[in-house]
């Protein structure tokens, strides 16, 4: 559902530790959605999110607050650091059915803070760099609206149909520029967690090697690597927190499909084809000439800056792949005195090191390599070394990697069961799994709004049990009659989350139950904890391993991982039973 970009909702973030003297008020506002608002009314917004969390403290010192319904609004907060918060304050519709949950319009703040952090560090920490905070500023507002701006792509809810006549994108939306929130037509996605591509055993035994191969590349320094098919996680060496911040930027950005759109499967700014979105794209983009001068940009469309050159990461079609397969930028700058483009960096959230970040992509292969700034004492030079010794090193175990997983490749609907249209969540490994979105937009917008709601409440009962400091760890299931006779089900077991809807199970609630029986008992049980554990555990185990046995042949090392009681490579195999483990 789309909301206006003016008055009905605002996205701000502010630092509580400034603008406390009188005069200095504007001094906290770090970012204000949308800019062109005059000072007096983004004070005033910050002025009640600030009373709200001080008079919440009262009766909750140790937790912060996370949501307030007010009767025309949602305030939805986000402590993104000690003392600095992100809030979004939306208009509730007249809408008898809430269009979106609170949670996901959380996890957006989050996904905001997680990435800006990954590429400009933290905001305290600039802050304490430069007190006046018009850098910060400069990289807050470039940064976010490039992210809400993000995707040009329009989704698969564009142009279709609700199951019953009903058109999906309502033609509200053609009239001027519109943000997109998550709405209920995503109760059966999660932000936040990462898919993963399901392998054979085989194809398992090549990835590893191929991920040892490319972190041996950079010699004695520990590397870490990420390895994509398509859209979807291989193999990661990271920690779950980096992996979800890498893996959500190259879907965005690096993915062959990122470079042949422009774009991505999410956007929250959709474009009309009306001559009124000329001026609305404007206001958006321009900020009024005060705003301008408290934001330090004009035009962020452009990315260079009169002072300090702003890296954008997130900025579209900026991306290319060189001849040597290697992907180039030119966001990041060019090296002193030359033409040579700077390689991108980040920071990873587990270790604080800053990274060399390295991607190489063969077809629908892309690989990443995260390579510390530190141990690369030749700059630029010493990373073409690198690079090259990949290319040197890994070329036969890419090309032969990328044949095994294309062969194994369902295509796009691959995880599709015929009958259900569901989402499987390991909240704990921050994995999911989903149907197809092109297969959900079958779903009536009933359904969908009923499994939104349901979603909200499952929510709500785990928001409960983090405040009574007791585990989630309850068996939890709710099964629900929509007005559209369509069975909306959630099941909660020890962490992981199960959210079905069956709209041709309209016999008895004991005939929807059964059919959530047989879809358990041959996909959900043990599908997202055992993928997500092998290839994470043989992650960390080659790194534990490496240490001590680096020069030894494969045979050697499967035989220390046997030791270690599991075979990593026994996967799950789509449309056949789990291949449990040989030994635990």
């Amino acid at each position: 559902m789309g909301v206006s970009s003016n008055e009905s909702i605002q996205l701000c973030i502010f630092d509580l530790r400034r603008g406390q003297n009188e005069g200095q008020e504007l001094d906290k506002i770090l970012f204000f959605f949308p800019a062109g608002f005059p000072f007096s009314k983004q004070l005033s917004v910050i002025g009640l999110s600030e009373a709200l969390i001080t008079f919440t403290r009262i009766f909750s010192p140790e937790a912060a607050c996370e949501v307030i319904e007010a009767e025309l609004h949602s305030h939805v907060f986000h402590e993104a650091e000690p003392d600095i918060w992100m809030v979004m304050v939306v208009e509730k519709s007249n809408d008898s059915e809430p269009i979106w949950g609170d949670d996901a319009l959380r996890k957006v703040l989050k996904e905001i803070h997680s990435l800006f952090v990954m590429f400009h560090g933290s905001i305290r920490e600039m802050l304490e760099k430069e007190s006046s905070g018009g850098l910060t500023r400069r990289h807050l507002y470039s940064f976010i609206m490039d992210y809400l701006r993000a995707c040009k792509k329009q989704s698969p809810w564009d142009n279709c149909c609700c199951g019953n006549g009903e058109v999906a994108v309502s033609n509200d939306f053609l009239a001027g520029k519109k943000l997109l929130l998550p709405s209920f037509r995503d109760s059966l996605k999660e932000r936040g967690t990462v898919q993963m591509l399901t392998i054979s055993r085989e194809a398992a035994i090549e990835v590893q090697s191929l991920a040892r191969v490319l972190e041996s590349s950079a010699g004695n320094t520990l590397c870490y690597s990420l390895i994509l098919f398509q859209d979807l996680l291989v193999s990661t060496t990271l920690s779950p927190a980096d992996t979800i911040n890498l893996f959500t930027y190259a879907v965005l950005r690096l993915t062959p499909h990122a470079l042949s759109s422009g774009s991505s499967s999410w956007s929250y700014v959709r474009k009309g084809i009306t001559a009124s979105n000329a001026a609305s794209e404007s206001n958006m983009t321009h900020p009024n000439s005060m705003s301008e001068s408290f934001y330090g940009s004009s035009d962020i469309s452009s990315g260079e800056d009169d002072y300090y050159h702003v890296v954008r990461p997130l900025q579209s079609d900026k991306w290319s792949k060189g001849k040597d397969g290697y992907l180039v930028t030119d966001l990041w700058g060019a090296e002193v005195g030359t033409w040579v483009f700077a390689t991108p960096t980040v920071w990873l959230q587990q270790t604080g090191e800053k990274m060399y970040l390295c991607v190489y992509q063969h077809r629908s292969l892309t690989l990443m390599l995260m390579i510390p700034v530190s141990s690369v004492p030749n700059g630029e030079q010493g990373v073409a070394e690198v690079r090259q010794r990949i290319i040197e090193n890994a070329s036969l175990k890419i090309l032969k990697v990328e044949e095994k997983l294309s062969k194994g490749w369902g295509g796009e609907n691959a995880y599709h069961v015929s009958g259900y249209r569901y989402l499987l969540v390991d909240g704990d490994r921050n994995v999911s799994r989903a149907s197809p979105a092109t297969k959900v937009t079958t779903l009536t917008k009933e359904s969908l709004l009923a499994m939104n709601k349901l979603r909200q409440e499952v929510e709500l009962e785990k928001s409960r049990a983090k405040l009574d400091r007791c585990n989630f760890e309850k068996d939890l299931e709710i099964c629900v009659r929509a007005k559209n006779n369509a069975w909306v089900i959630s099941r909660v077991t020890r962490g992981k989350e199960l959210y079905m809807v069956l709209e041709k199970a309209n016999e008895t609630l004991l005939y929807a139950s059964d059919a959530v029986e047989k879809f358990s008992d041959r996909y959900a049980i043990g599908v997202l904890s055992l993928v997500w554990s092998i290839v994470f555990f043989h992650a960390q185990i080659t790194i534990l391993i490496e240490k001590t046995i680096f020069s030894l042949n494969e045979k050697v090392f499967l035989k220390n991982l046997e030791d270690f009681g599991l075979y990593f490579y026994s996967f799950f195999i789509w449309e056949s039973k789990i291949l449990l483990p040989k030994k635990l």
